[in-house]
């Protein structure tokens, strides 16, 4: 068993070299990485624009309610 281990580590280091080496060095790789990385960061950016909007939109609605509660 102790030596199905040891095949089975090495057999997944070198395919692990490969596919990391071979996408490292594919330029469609590289440009797949680039443009998810940039859609990744526009909608994390967008994401805490519109978190910004609902919490001013929260505070703007829990103080009408109060002001609605006193009349």
């Amino acid at each position: 068993m102790a030596g199905g281990n040891f095949m089975h580590r090495v057999i997944s280091y070198v395919v692990n070299e490969i596919v990391v080496n071979g996408l490292a060095n594919s330029p469609a790789f590289q440009r797949f990485a680039v443009r998810t990385s940039k859609r990744i960061e526009d909608i994390s950016k967008q994401a805490a624009e519109k978190r910004q909007v609902i919490a001013e939109q929260m505070k703007d609605f829990s103080k009408n309610f109060e002001d609605f509660k006193k009349q």
